[in-house]
């Protein structure tokens, strides 16, 4: 299965907690955590990869406090 380009369009904060599952606000403090979320700052906002979220899932940094 492919990835369309279009599905790993880059997404704000609101739309990656959805994406998650999770809180905006837990999205948050993973930022200010440092906890390696990618998380990439596009002006004043921070801006993911639906694709980056996925790996970083995936290899179970999430989960880390």
């Amino acid at each position: 299965m492919t990835t369309n380009v279009y599905d790993d369009k880059w997404i704000g904060i609101e739309e990656a907690a959805d994406y998650i599952g999770v809180n905006k606000d837990t999205v948050r403090n993973w930022i200010k955590k440092e906890s390696d979320i990618p998380a990439h700052k596009v002006g004043k906002l921070w801006k993911f990869k639906r694709s980056e979220l996925d790996s970083w899932i995936k290899s179970g940094k999430s989960a880390m406090e």
